[in-house]
């Protein structure tokens, strides 16, 4: 089969040919190149885009997909059966995330209806004053 052009795999996979450049530029697909240094594409190419696209649209960061896509053998497009390894893994990274804002969002609550927006006493940032102790300044960051 033919391969495709970096405009013909951008217009497929709905994504900008800026983007598949910084993807590639990540190592998260690879291209051949042509006599005339244009970039070529495999048609597999299209199924790790849509790879990527969706484990960002679940909020996992490039480098993890990279990570997860390199520890393929010899780094092949994912089949069936490695995507349901990786979203069983990035699943429980969601479950996680999405338990940690639900978490947040109970607090913003409360924390709304106070009103005090106090860095020693607020439940948000500095829980019981718990951080006091350590000294003054910037002690945690979310991270």
């Amino acid at each position: 089969m033919r391969a495709l052009s970096v405009g013909e795999l951008a217009a497929r996979a709905g994504v900008s040919v800026s983007t598949l450049h910084f993807y590639e530029t990540k190592g998260l697909i690879a291209s051949a190149r042509t006599g005339g240094n244009q970039r070529r594409y495999g048609r597999d190419m299209l199924r790790r885009v849509a790879v990527i696209r969706v484990a960002q649209r679940a909020g996992v960061p490039l480098a993890e997909i990279r990570e997860a896509l390199d520890a393929l053998p010899s780094r092949r497009t994912p089949n069936a059966a490695d995507w349901a390894k990786l979203s069983a893994v990035w699943k429980d990274a969601l479950e996680a995330r999405i338990a940690s804002l639900t978490s947040l969002k109970d607090q913003l609550d409360g924390c709304i209806g106070c009103g005090c927006l106090s860095l020693t006493d607020c439940p948000l940032r500095n829980p019981g004053d718990a951080l006091g102790g350590e000294g003054p300044g910037a002690r945690l960051l979310e991270g």
